[in-house]
C-alpha cells in the first residue's frame, strides 16, 4: 500500500479499478471486432442492439472532426493530473477515489484505441423508435459513471457541510425554553469572584 509523506495511505490502491475497467473495455472491443463488421447491428433486445461503429470523435461521438492526436494529448494530460490527485490524497476519500479511478480508466481505454486504431470503438446501441442514442462502450459508461460519481461526492460534502454549520449554531444558541438571566441574577452573577 502507498503512503503519503504524512504516513496516511492514499488513493494509489484505486488503480486495480482503472485496470478492470480498461480489460473489459479491450476486451469488449475485440471481441466486437473479431465478430461483428464494420456497421453491422445485431438486435438483442427491444431497444437494445450491438453494433460496430468507429468513433474519431470524443466520448458519444462529440467533436467527431478533431484529430485523434488531439484525444491523445487530452487524455494522457487528465490521466496526469488524475494519478497526482490520487498520490498526494488520503485513502479516506474513497468516493473521490473511485470515481477518478472509473475516470481515469475510461479515458486510457479510449486514448488506448486512439493510438492502434485512430479510432474508438463504440457498440452499446439503445433505441427508441427510430431515434438512436449515440453509440458507445465500456470506456464511455466508466468515464460517465465516475463523473455521476464526482456529483454525488459534491453533494454528499455540501450536505455534511450543512450540517455542520447547523450543529455548530445550534451548540452556541441557548438550550430551547431556557429564559436569559434575569437584570438581578446578571447582577449577582457578576458579584461573585
Amino acid at each position: 500500500m502507498t503512503h503519503d509523506p504524512l504516513g496516511r495511505r492514499n488513493n494509489i490502491h484505486w488503480l486495480w479499478l482503472s485496470l478492470l475497467v480498461i480489460v473489459l473495455d479491450h476486451g469488449s472491443k475485440f471481441l466486437i471486432e473479431r465478430d461483428l463488421p464494420h456497421f453491422a447491428v445485431q438486435p438483442l433486445i427491444p431497444h437494445f442492439n450491438i453494433a460496430n461503429m468507429h468513433n474519431t470523435g470524443a466520448a458519444f461521438s462529440m467533436f467527431n472532426t478533431a484529430p485523434a492526436a488531439a484525444f491523445i494529448v487530452l487524455g494522457a494530460v487528465v490521466s496526469g493530473l488524475i494519478l497526482a490527485w490520487m498520490r498526494r490524497h488520503p485513502y479516506d476519500q474513497r468516493l473521490l477515489g473511485a470515481a477518478f479511478s472509473l475516470i481515469l480508466g475510461g479515458a486510457l481505454g479510449n486514448a488506448i484505441d486512439r493510438a492502434l486504431r485512430g479510432y474508438v470503438v463504440d457498440f452499446v446501441d439503445f433505441y427508441v423508435g427510430s431515434w438512436h442514442f449515440a453509440a458507445f462502450n465500456v470506456a464511455d459508461s466508466a468515464i460517465t459513471l465516475g463523473a455521476a460519481l464526482l456529483i454525488l461526492e459534491m453533494l454528499l460534502s455540501h450536505r455534511a457541510e450543512r450540517k455542520a454549520l447547523l450543529a455548530a449554531g445550534a451548540a452556541s444558541m441557548p438550550p430551547s425554553g431556557a429564559a436569559p438571566p434575569s437584570g438581578s441574577a446578571r447582577s449577582e452573577a457578576s458579584k461573585e469572584p
